[in-house]
């Protein structure tokens, strides 16, 4: 059972049907494209962990994943606990994970690198607690992904406005506060897998963000191998075994973003047992000698995970541009310089029509599409990073 129905799904069901899998997709939306290519769906809303454990329960189900797909992680984690089902971790650990607030709270009770920060539910809490933080600060919803609903707050009188928007976005009515930490270089991220509670794959990338954007902590790019100095890398793996052994992690895929900030520390930001949205783990197939998608499945369904997890090795340089827009309208097309698309366009996703309206890019579900992109050199890739509008460009009207 695959929990939404989005496009990232699809490489999972692929990977499904090559091991004779039947694949069940269900989410609330049956129009969504993952349904077209499953052999079964279900009309079920992926926040209502009873429901889905009601319905795995009729159809006896052997695994059940959310893969990419934020909101389904702990009905996912909930569902394979219930049925003895394999899972990446227990019920317990996804739900601090996928919290924003609990997860801060777990990683300051543990030690690790946190910035201050807070959990609420009431807004008129949180605006007599501006004296706590070290402002700016930095608001969201606790159990959003995709950068929805975030805000950055540089004044205090601006906090109840960023409180009601991280609140559209909130799916329990909960968010959080924390200090906007200072980044030193660009942010970063990996696609990680534990085999048996034991770290063993990272594909470190760097992320890049449109300033110009409505939103700008959504991420617009992310590139391969990651250029973050070794001993930095080095810190994230030993902070994640550390994470993944006090939460007795047990085999699976993670989503993972950090940062390292001008106080010269590393920062655990989040850490979810999913693989990643902008289709990370798709480039990684690409880039690298480690099919993570069917090891991913294979963990799924309680069988031997056939080929060695272990770190990537790469084939070249690599990047994911996230086609975005940053006014709402009526989608034209994608114009991509010809030289360009010869040189280094190794796939083009667009997902929307001409004449579909397109929203602004607020967070990773108004992206257009996607470009993944091979270079010859890290150089070449962070010179053309920096200036891809020279080379692409989203016209909408």
């Amino acid at each position: 059972m695959l929990l939404g129905g989005i496009r990232y799904l699809l490489p999972a069901i692929e990977a499904a049907h090559k091991h004779g899998c039947h694949v069940i997709t269900v989410d609330y939306l049956p129009n969504n494209i993952a349904h077209k290519y499953s052999d079964e769906y279900h009309n079920v809303s992926i926040l209502d962990k009873e429901a889905v454990l009601q319905l795995a329960q009729k159809l006896q189900i052997d695994g059940i994943l959310s893969f990419a797909v934020d909101p389904g992680v702990v009905t996912a984690a909930y569902v394979a606990e219930k049925m003895g089902l394999p899972f990446t971790c227990s019920y317990k650990a996804a739900s601090i994970l996928q919290d924003k607030a609990r997860f801060r709270q777990f990683l300051t009770e543990n030690g690790f690198n946190v910035p201050t920060a807070k959990g609420y539910s009431n807004t008129e809490e949180a605006l007599n607690d501006v004296a706590l933080f070290h402002w700016p600060v930095i608001v969201k919803p606790v159990d959003s992904a995709g950068s929805k609903g975030v805000t950055r707050v540089d004044d205090s009188k601006d906090l109840e406005r960023a409180i009601a928007h991280a609140l559209d976005e909130s799916h329990n009515g909960h968010f959080i506060i924390e200090d906007f930490l200072v980044k030193d270089g660009l942010s970063s991220g990996s696609e990680s897998f534990v085999v048996d509670g034991q770290l063993c794959y990272n594909g470190f990338y760097d992320q890049y963000f449109d300033n110009e954007a409505i939103n700008p902590f959504t991420p617009s790019a992310e590139c391969w191998p990651s250029n973050k100095d070794e001993k930095y890398l080095n810190e994230i793996r030993f902070e994640l075994q550390r994470l993944f052994t006090l939460l007795n992690i047990r085999t699976g895929l993670f989503n993972v973003e950090w940062r390292v900030c001008t106080d010269g520390k590393c920062y655990l930001m989040e850490v979810s047992p999913r693989a990643g949205g902008n289709r990370l783990a798709e480039m990684l197939n690409i880039a690298a000698d480690v099919d993570i998608i069917d090891a991913e499945v294979q963990k799924a369904v309680g069988v031997p995970i056939i080929e060695e997890i272990h770190e990537p090795n790469y084939n070249g340089h690599y990047a994911i541009l996230v086609l975005h827009n940053e006014k709402a309208g009526k989608f034209q097309e994608v114009q991509i310089d010809k030289h360009f698309k010869q040189a280094h366009v190794i796939e083009e996703e667009i997902r929307v029509k001409p004449g579909e309206y397109v929203e602004a890019f607020t967070g990773a579900n108004t992206a257009i599409g996607t470009l993944f992109l091979r270079f010859s050199s890290y150089e070449e890739m962070r010179s053309i990073m920096e200036s891809y509008r020279s080379y692409v460009q989203v016209i909408v009207e």
